[in-house]
C-alpha cells in the first residue's frame, strides 16, 4: 500500500484527488497539507510539511508554485518522491526541479491526463509529416479562476512540436501588437478565460485550401486527480530521477 501525502488537499484538486484515492485499494491518504485548514479530513491536516507526524512515500501538490521551495526541502530531506501536478512554474522553479530529481524520484507533467499526452504525441507526429507547409496555432480554454495563461499544456504541446521540428518555431503571444504579416516559424497560442471549463485544447494545422485540428476536452477534474494518483502509484520505490506520464504508459504497456 503506497501511503500519500495531498499538497494543498483543501483546494479544489485537493478535495478530488483525497476522493480518487478513497476508492482504490493501493494507495491510502496519510495526511494533508494546506495553508488554511477550513474544516476535517478524515486523515491528518496540517499547514505545514515539518509538522507532519508521519513519512509518506510520496507527496500528490496540486497547490500553487509558491510551495515548491518547500516541497523540494522536505523530499531531499526524507527521501520523499513527489508528484507535481501544479502548473505556472518558472524557469527557475523547474531548473530547481530538476536538480531535486538527481536526489529523489519526482513525476513532472504538464498535465495529467493520459489522453492530452496522447494529444502531444499526435501533434509532435503530425509536425514531422506535414513539414513546414502548414501554420501552427494553439487554443487553450480554461475557467476564469484560472491565473496563469497559456497554460501549461499549451506550453507542453508546442514543446512537442517544435521538437519535432528541431527547435525552429518560436511562439507569439500577442499577436494584436504586431503589425505584420504571420512569419512561418511561429507557433500563435492564444489564451481564453470563462465560466467552468475544465479545460479544452486545440492545435490548428491550416495548410493551403486544408485545415486539420486535433483537440481534447476534458469534462471535469476527475481525469487530472486519477492520472495524478497512478503516477504516484508508479513513482512509489522507483530510484532518484524525472518521471514523466511517457514513462506511466510505456511501464503499463510492459
Amino acid at each position: 500500500m503506497v501511503s500519500a501525502v495531498i499538497s494543498g488537499c483543501f483546494g479544489k484538486m485537493g478535495r478530488v484527488v483525497a476522493d480518487v484515492i478513497s476508492k482504490r485499494d493501493d494507495i491510502e491518504t496519510v495526511a494533508g497539507v494546506d495553508k488554511v485548514i477550513p474544516g476535517n479530513m478524515s486523515f491528518e491536516t496540517v499547514t505545514d510539511l515539518k509538522d507532519l507526524t508521519c513519512k509518506p512515500d510520496v507527496i500528490i501538490d496540486f497547490s500553487h508554485p509558491s510551495a515548491l521551495p518547500g516541497l523540494l526541502d522536505y523530499a531531499k530531506t526524507n527521501g520523499t518522491a513527489l508528484v507535481l501536478a501544479t502548473t505556472g512554474y518558472s524557469e527557475q522553479d523547474i531548473s530547481d526541479i530538476k536538480s531535486a530529481s538527481s536526489i529523489v524520484p519526482i513525476f513532472f507533467t504538464a498535465n495529467m491526463s493520459i489522453g492530452i499526452n496522447l494529444l502531444s504525441a499526435l501533434a509532435k507526429k503530425a509536425a514531422t509529416i506535414l513539414g513546414d507547409g502548414y501554420d501552427i496555432e494553439i487554443v487553450e480554454k480554461h475557467h476564469n479562476q484560472k491565473i496563469d495563461a497559456p497554460s501549461g499544456t499549451a506550453l507542453m504541446l508546442a514543446d512537442s512540436i517544435n521538437e519535432a521540428r528541431e527547435e525552429e518555431y518560436h511562439y507569439i503571444y500577442d499577436r494584436h501588437s504586431q503589425r505584420k504579416k504571420r512569419d512561418k516559424t511561429e507557433i500563435g497560442i492564444h489564451s481564453v478565460r470563462g465560466g467552468t471549463i475544465v479545460g479544452e485544447h486545440e492545435i490548428i494545422f491550416a495548410g493551403r485550401d486544408e485545415v486539420i485540428t486535433l483537440s481534447h476536452s476534458a469534462a471535469s477534474k476527475e481525469v487530472f486527480a486519477v492520472g495524478a494518483v497512478n503516477a504516484a502509484v508508479f513513482l512509489a520505490g522507483k530510484p532518484a530521477g524525472m518521471y514523466s506520464m511517457q514513462d506511466l504508459i510505456e511501464a503499463s504497456n510492459s
